[in-house]
């Protein structure tokens, strides 16, 4: 005969099927091994600066069914560090038949999950293209993305303009999001959690999407989806793979702004990007 749930195990599930269930997800399962990653290498002096592209469009999307498979550049393991005690974000659900972006954020909705919405002005989705191929995440909105809505649109936001527009994209080819959807006071790193109550929503939009490489702007980013608490330097600039889609992690645009230096070595990170995509560059010389 079956031996018995212990009932403080049975309630700990009640409890976390209750919390998906809130916010509108119905189905489970536990993605296991879903990050590999290489040995970070030492970072090397930068000599290019400004690319000058070629062939800037971005190429036709073929049904998502039949994008080609991933390049053969070797992926090792990555031995992931749990970022805290309680239900893994790898939990949640998949894919959601007839899911879309529009319904992700009504489940959202004028979310009070965590207490960052005592002081926000608005919740910052995402913006930019439902079936892109590309998908930037960063961590949490700004004194503008809070006052506007929209994610990346301060200082930091307009260099990412920048950057995409470097590799032959526009804006209104990406996908935008963040960690959070609720701007953390006076900017701080979102606390666990925040990022808890946030990312479930987070991985809905990257399953909805289906990208076909994901790039993580700073550590939040990267250890929320890798789910570890390694810094971003043990595997910035490598490929890692996330449910089965490339993914890179680099520097933060608002890092960038302190410290410029670290630039060159964020354009050879989207470079990486740029092949993965099919688009073409010409490297440049120093100004």
């Amino acid at each position: 005969m079956p031996e018995r749930m212990p009932d403080s195990l049975q309630q700990k599930l009640s409890n976390r099927l209750r919390y998906y269930e809130e916010i509108g997800i119905g189905r489970f399962y536990r993605d296991r091994g879903a990050v590999t990653s290489l040995h970070a290498p030492e970072a090397t002096a930068a000599s290019e600066v400004m690319p000058i592209i070629e062939e800037p469009s971005l190429p036709k999307r073929e049904p998502k069914s039949a994008l080609p498979a991933a390049s053969p550049s070797p992926l090792h393991k990555l031995e992931p560090v749990p970022v805290s005690a309680g239900p893994s974000l790898f939990e949640s659900a998949g894919k959601i038949e007839n899911e879309t972006l529009p319904l992700i954020r009504e489940n959202l909705g004028e979310c009070t999950r965590c207490k960052l919405h005592k002081t926000r002005k608005k919740i910052v989705f995402g913006d930019g293209n439902p079936n892109a191929q590309l998908v930037f995440v960063g961590e949490g909105p700004g004194a503008d993305e809070d006052a506007q809505g929209l994610p990346f649109v301060g200082r930091a936001g307009k260099l990412l303009t920048q950057m995409i527009e470097a590799m032959g994209l526009q804006r209104k080819d990406v996908y935008i999001c963040n960690v959070v959807k609720c701007r953390p006071p006076e900017n701080r790193q979102p606390e666990k959690d925040e990022v808890a109550a946030c990312s479930p929503f987070l991985l809905r939009q990257i399953d909805t999407i289906a990208p076909k490489v994901i790039v993580c702007l700073g550590s939040t980013a990267a250890q929320t989806i890798l789910q570890t608490n390694r810094g971003i330097s043990h595997f910035r600039g490598e490929w890692l793979e996330f449910r089965g889609r490339k993914l890179m992690a680099t520097y933060h645009p608002a890092y960038l702004l302190r410290n410029p230096a670290a630039k060159s070595e964020v354009w050879k990170d989207l470079q990486k990007v740029m092949a993965e995509l099919g688009l073409a560059v010409k490297r440049g010389k120093p100004a």
